[in-house]
């Protein structure tokens, strides 16, 4: 089934559950005792800035909610990142913006650095049929999760030593309310992850990684089947995703009945 047309309400509630994911996943790696990696999270009006001190990455360095509204904010959140000497991230979606803004944008010294699509579609009644040879469980203990951080460390192109900064900064989703992780296994081996953040009966599809040497098998194919399935007995009506334009991920959710809602502009400092 397709999903309705979008609309003002569904924009919105897209958005929020994004934000939502966004700031449990980054507070729950702040809620370390002594919050090791250096978390700050600075909102103002509805935006949300996030700064993780030991992750240079632009995921963990991003500005969410941004629109025409908070440009006299912009002074601000600059100065936020630039006194802690951090290039960041920020989205820009169609819903809230024009011209306007970005030659705004422009005139601080940002640019645009590249696209997002941001998909979203309905939960599924049926419980998928899975290929013989693929399984999906979820993940609700920690010698499970172990196996879940070695997937997602080598899945997103780290070596296997680095897998303990998996473990410490995403433990904090085990059994966080809101959270599911799926473990997906190819002939009994495991070999791919996906997760889920679910807010006020928004499901968004929030993180997913294989192995390598398993991919191209329909796993991650599996693995939103299992999340679209999961989204449904959640009680969820909506599930929304985001993707890097025309990559596999967006293919993959579209192949599954979901639809492109926006592309949204990424920006950044020159």
């Amino acid at each position: 089934m397709r999903p309705p047309v979008l609309n003002e309400t569904l924009t919105a509630r897209i958005q929020q559950a994004e934000a939502a994911f966004i700031t449990s996943r980054i507070s729950s790696i702040g809620e370390r005792i002594g919050n090791p990696e250096g978390v700050e999270i600075m909102k103002l009006g509805n935006i949300a800035a996030f700064y993780i001190k030991t992750m240079p990455w632009g995921l963990f360095n991003s500005i969410r909610g941004f629109s025409h509204v908070d440009i006299g904010h912009l002074d601000e959140i600059l100065a936020f990142y630039r006194e802690r000497e951090r290039r960041f991230q920020m989205d820009i979606d169609p819903v809230g913006n024009n011209a306007e803004t970005l030659r705004h944008l422009a005139g601080k010294g940002l640019h645009q650095t590249g696209f997002q699509s941001v998909l979203y579609g309905l939960p599924r009644e049926e419980r998928p049929a899975l290929a013989p040879s693929i399984t999906v469980q979820s993940i609700e203990n920690e010698t499970d999760f172990d196996v879940y951080a070695g997937i997602h460390c080598v899945g997103a192109g780290m070596s296997l030593d680095d897998k303990h900064h998996f473990v410490n900064n995403n433990i904090g989703l085990l059994n966080r309310p809101g959270w599911r992780l799926l473990l997906a296994r190819w002939n009994e081996v495991p070999a791919a992850v996906g997760v889920m953040h679910i807010h006020e009966g928004t499901a968004s599809l929030a993180l997913a990684a294989t192995l390598p040497e398993y991919r191209g098998r329909g796993l991650q194919t599996a693995l939103l089947q299992w999340r679209l399935y999961e989204a449904h007995r959640a009680g969820c009506d909506l599930v929304a995703g985001q993707a890097s334009f025309g990559s596999s991920s967006q293919h993959n959710m579209e192949r599954l009945g979901m639809s492109l809602a926006w592309t949204r502009a990424l920006w950044g400092p020159i």
